[in-house]
């Protein structure tokens, strides 16, 4: 059974940046794409970035292209996903996603607000 670890939230100013971390164990890691997602209160849980085995491909939501980015590091078993230029409408809890081996993390709280 696989699990994802999602650490890094917090309370951050507007234009202030973040490090998510999602630490994988219990699968071949390095085998698979990766996924961030998020849910804001009263909100469908939202696609925000993609990132292909070896990271041959990355994608991102229009709404954080150009701020987010995200990452991974095959040997540490870890996605990252770097937020900067934040904006009191990234609030949302962030949730780590395997697409293929439906694993999901149990989310980690990230609040924009001054």
């Amino acid at each position: 059974q696989g699990q994802l670890v999602e650490s890094g939230g917090g309370l951050v100013q507007p234009g202030g940046s973040l490090r998510l971390s999602c630490a994988a164990s219990g699968f071949a890691f390095s085998m698979y794409d990766m996924r961030w997602y998020r849910q804001a209160p009263g909100s469908e849980r939202e696609l925000v970035a993609s990132i292909g085995v070896g990271a041959s491909y990355t994608n991102y939501a229009d709404s954080v292209k150009g701020r987010f980015t995200i990452s991974r590091d095959n040997a540490k078993n870890t996605v990252y996903l770097q937020m900067n230029s934040l904006k009191v409408e990234d609030t949302a809890v962030y949730y780590c996603n395997c697409p293929t081996r439906g694993h999901w993390g149990q989310g980690t709280q990230v609040t924009v607000s001054s």
